[in-house]
């Protein structure tokens, strides 16, 4: 029996792939699948994916033409087996009890949806950051088994809308139709948001398994300024999911004040020429048309982010900017 699938997008990942697929193949869990998925790669990610699966049968490759990770997660999806999902980022890596351990929690608490610990590892300097946000434990119920009304704080932010700290009940992801959007990045948000507010038990293990890498120069996170729309985008195919499951009415101030944060998180991170090009669309449509424009001060949860977002609404760029460096 197959216990986790782990699917993994790779997309000319020649650099970390190793070290990922080692500390894949490496697991103390030996009944699972790997299933990488070589998104159109044009460097030596088909050769060296070709050599380990040749050496182990539980790897499994499809080569597809360049769709982006969303689309190479939703053709792993397609043939996986495992009774639980593991979708992971080919340039993290990740302790060799990982699968065993989370396994083992969600089967002892029936979780469709297991969430555990991760860290950062900076590549400059060798050094392991705690993330402690990852998971914000004060909003979580004493009790178990727990689901989103059980939570203290915004629904949309106990989680980070990633795939990779987390382990999904295949049968409950095929149950209610969870997908990624393909689209280039942010394209697990709506999977994993989803997850979170379909699932009826979710449980979380309060250990570290998995190490985010930063500083991959070639990450998607590092070259956003090349989909910088996406975010958006993934806000309104959640907020039109969550309207054709009939939740959206039950989380709409949930939505909407996460929808602030998260604009404002992309256009502050974001860098290069189009930082100023948000900004203007920000201000001209995208604050109006996620329903955040209107709204008074007394909606939003964070009383910073509405200012921010006053002070979007009412400076120019060029004054914005000037006092954002100040």
């Amino acid at each position: 029996m197959c216990k986790v699938s782990v699917i993994i997008p790779v997309y000319n990942g020649e650099s970390y792939l190793k070290q990922c697929l080692d500390s894949i193949i490496g697991q103390t869990l030996k009944e699972i699948e790997i299933i990488c998925v070589n998104d159109g790669s044009t460097d030596r990610t088909e050769q060296i994916l070709e050599k380990y699966a040749g050496e182990n049968k539980h790897i499994h490759i499809i080569n597809q033409e360049n769709g982006g990770a969303g689309a190479a997660r939703n053709a792993g999806l397609r043939i996986a087996k495992g009774e639980y999902l593991s979708i992971l980022d080919g340039d993290d890596f990740f302790e060799p009890d990982m699968l065993e351990k989370a396994y083992k929690k969600a089967k002892e608490s029936q979780a469709e949806l297991l969430v555990f610990g991760s860290d950062q590892y900076y590549e400059s300097d060798r050094q392991y950051k705690e993330v402690s946000w990852t998971i914000r434990r004060n909003a979580l119920p004493p009790y178990r088994p727990m689901n989103y009304r059980t939570f203290t704080d915004n629904v949309f932010k106990v989680f980070v809308g990633w795939t990779w700290d987390k382990l999904f009940l295949r049968s409950f992801v095929e149950r209610e139709k969870l997908f990624f959007q393909e689209q280039r990045t942010s394209n697990d948000l709506l999977f994993t948001f989803l997850a979170v507010v379909t699932a009826k038990r979710i449980e979380i293990l309060d250990e570290i398994l998995v190490h985010q890498r930063r500083e991959n120069k070639k990450s998607l996170s590092n070259t956003r300024e090349r989909s910088w729309t996406c975010f958006y985008e993934a806000l309104l195919e959640l907020r039109e999911q969550l309207q054709e499951r009939g939740f959206y009415s039950e989380m709409e101030q949930d939505y909407i004040n996460y929808a602030l944060h998260f604009s404002l998180w992309n256009l502050e991170t974001l860098k290069g020429s189009k930082k100023e090009e948000l900004y203007h669309i920000l201000k001209k449509s995208w604050f109006r048309e996620l329903g955040i424009e209107g709204k008074p001060e007394s909606y939003f949860y964070i009383k910073g982010e509405y200012r921010k977002y006053e002070k979007i609404r009412n400076l120019s760029w060029r004054k914005y900017e000037r006092e954002n460096k100040e």
